[in-house]
């Protein structure tokens, strides 16, 4: 195979795939570029030195390809420099001062429902001892495997279910007004309560689990999108410090995550600090960041990082996090334009006719 024309076509390539994301379609086979982009950004600059380096770059169609090369790497780049390490924080450091009884330590976990070592997630969560513990791909197999590990968490909300979207929330804070909630779909549950800080300052929490764009669960990105945007608005028009986590099935860097958090008014706790990777655990090369946390701007992060295999596709994820109110017109997001709430409450709207639509078929 000669080496030029490869390069070549691989340029066209990446143009594709990066083009191919922008288009305002929710198929699973568009919406699934948007998760690769930290490997096209690599791949597209190993490319581009590669092409400088064997090649005289002397004739048209060379500047051509090389521009090209040039204008997608840029675009990659844009896309995923945020979650580079780079210090310029989204969500600011927790002082060194703050009370400690503002704290919150949470461990959030996709345990893989066919797992069966729970062992090991019964291990971590000796280890590292989380305020909350929140686990999706629970079923009852599950929630009793792991009854002894949280036998010391007082406050609970189990939803149990064999269709990988079972969610278990526990917490040794007090839960108030807990409620289990079906935003899109009647078997996929989100989890809505307020938790009670040890100095009773009280916070809203929210866990979601949403299908991802994919022909054997959901062919395309309406129902995900559609929880989201849901979840933004109900953030939008807070009332009390808020906290959004779980296993969103999308990464922090595509536009459906860009809406949620622009209409959400939240903020990303990855951004300046890294991209912490929590899925695939299996895969070398195809990773990206599934699990989240948005907070609003009344919070600091003191720690975070991935937790240890459980033996699942998921890396846990583990935040410490501190309530410091005093400190959030330093963070504070904006709100959301008229146009990206339209587009949050087209999507809204797009899930409910498709389910209406569905449900006129069935009758």
């Amino acid at each position: 195979m000669r080496l030029k024309p490869f390069l070549q076509g691989f340029g066209m390539l990446t143009v594709l795939l990066t083009l191919l994301p922008i288009a305002a379609a929710d198929f699973w086979w568009v919406r699934m570029f948007d998760f690769p982009h930290i490997q096209l950004t690599i791949l597209t600059f190993v490319a581009f030195v590669i092409y400088f380096i064997k090649f005289d770059v002397k004739w048209l169609q060379d500047y051509i390809f090389v521009t090209v090369l040039i204008s997608c790497f840029i675009f990659q780049l844009v896309k995923i420099y945020p979650y580079l390490p780079h210090s310029n924080f989204e969500v600011g450091d927790s002082s060194s001062k703050s009370d400690k009884s503002n704290n919150i330590l949470f461990y959030s976990a996709n345990v893989f429902q066919d797992n069966t070592n729970s062992s090991l997630l019964i291990r971590e969560i000796a280890i590292n001892d989380p305020d909350v513990l929140l686990l999706m791909e629970t079923n009852k197999r599950w929630m009793n495997d792991i009854s002894g590990a949280i036998s010391k968490y007082p406050f609970k909300i189990e939803v149990p279910l064999d269709n990988t979207y079972g969610m278990l929330l526990y917490s040794k804070l007090k839960m108030k007004e807990a409620k289990v909630k079906y935003l899109v779909n009647d078997s996929i549950p989100s989890i809505h309560t307020k938790l009670v800080l040890k100095n009773g300052k009280e916070i809203s929490f929210h866990a979601i689990h949403p299908t991802p764009p994919m022909p054997q669960e959901n062919p395309t990105s309406t129902d995900r999108d559609a929880e989201m945007m849901q979840l933004a608005v109900m953030s939008m028009n807070r009332e009390l410090p808020v906290i959004v986590a779980g296993d969103f099935n999308d990464v922090a860097w595509s536009g459906t995550s860009v809406l949620f958090k622009d209409v959400s008014r939240l903020l990303d706790v990855r951004v300046g600090r890294g991209f912490y990777n929590s899925f695939d655990v299996s895969s070398f090369i195809l990773k990206w960041p599934l699990d989240h946390f948005f907070v609003s701007e009344e919070f600091r992060v003191t720690e975070i990082k991935t937790g240890e295999s459980i033996d699942s596709d998921h890396y846990p994820f583990y935040i410490s996090l501190s309530l410091e109110p005093d400190k959030a017109t330093e963070q504070k997001a904006k709100y959301p334009t008229e146009n990206q709430l339209k587009r949050a409450i087209d999507q809204i709207e797009q899930a409910k006719k498709a389910r209406n639509k569905k449900r006129m078929a069935v009758e």
